[in-house]
């Protein structure tokens, strides 16, 4: 497993217009190849008088599968363009199709180069991103006079807070980078005085929205 990824906040869309073209950038997260075939179908099949579908995905932990399309487009203009942006971006499980509608002007081949990575470009800016960190959960259980010194120590380390239950004692649910556990752990202890107990629990993926990139 990965440490880390990066990838869309939510599937959406995006239009910008270049000399009277339209071009419509649809986004989608997909796990298979089978659904991102599928998502592009789609698009084709609601755009069908779209004079372009071009598209271009990314799949797989480290990117394995990549794919393009320059859907009619001359060579290299349209779909590869699009995929370097999701490259560079580092984006996986990632879909795209840009729907070009034509408004009369040529672009030439470095107009059209250019058209298709800024939709793509901006469509991923107007979506948003998330980085997906592995982490695990650590239920650490404490005194109540304790809870003020954790809450601080938590807040101002940035470590995310899961949930805290109130009974004979408090149990507060930590989600931490899975390679920082140890630091944590040691970290709780300074902060506590070692009077405290804890649990590792199950590591999964946890998404945090990025302000930029």
């Amino acid at each position: 497993m990965i440490d880390h990824y990066f990838t869309i906040l939510q599937d959406g869309q995006h239009e910008i217009e270049i000399k009277k073209s339209r071009f419509i950038c649809f986004m989608k997260r997909v796990k298979t190849e089978d659904d991102a075939k599928a998502f592009i179908a789609e698009i084709k099949k609601e755009h069908w008088k779209a004079n372009h579908n071009c598209s271009a995905f990314i799949l797989g932990d480290r990117g394995e599968i990549q794919r393009s399309s320059d859907d009619g487009e001359p060579s290299g203009t349209a779909g590869i363009p699009m995929l370097e942006v999701l490259k560079k971006q580092e984006l996986i499980n990632i879909a795209a199709v840009v729907t070009r509608y034509f408004g009369g002007t040529k672009l030439g081949a470095g107009g059209l180069i250019r058209a298709y990575s800024h939709s793509v470009s901006e469509a991923i800016q107007a979506i948003g991103l998330v980085e997906g960190k592995l982490q695990q959960e650590i239920t650490l259980t404490i005194e109540y006079p304790q809870l003020g010194k954790l809450q601080n120590f938590l807040e101002t380390s940035g470590y995310t807070t899961k949930d805290t239950l109130f009974t004979e004692k408090i149990t507060v649910v930590c989600l931490v980078d899975e390679e920082t556990v140890p630091l944590f752990i040691s970290e709780v202890t300074d902060i506590l005085n070692g009077q405290f107990t804890y649990e590792e629990g199950e590591t999964s993926y946890h998404e945090i929205p990025l302000t930029s990139k």
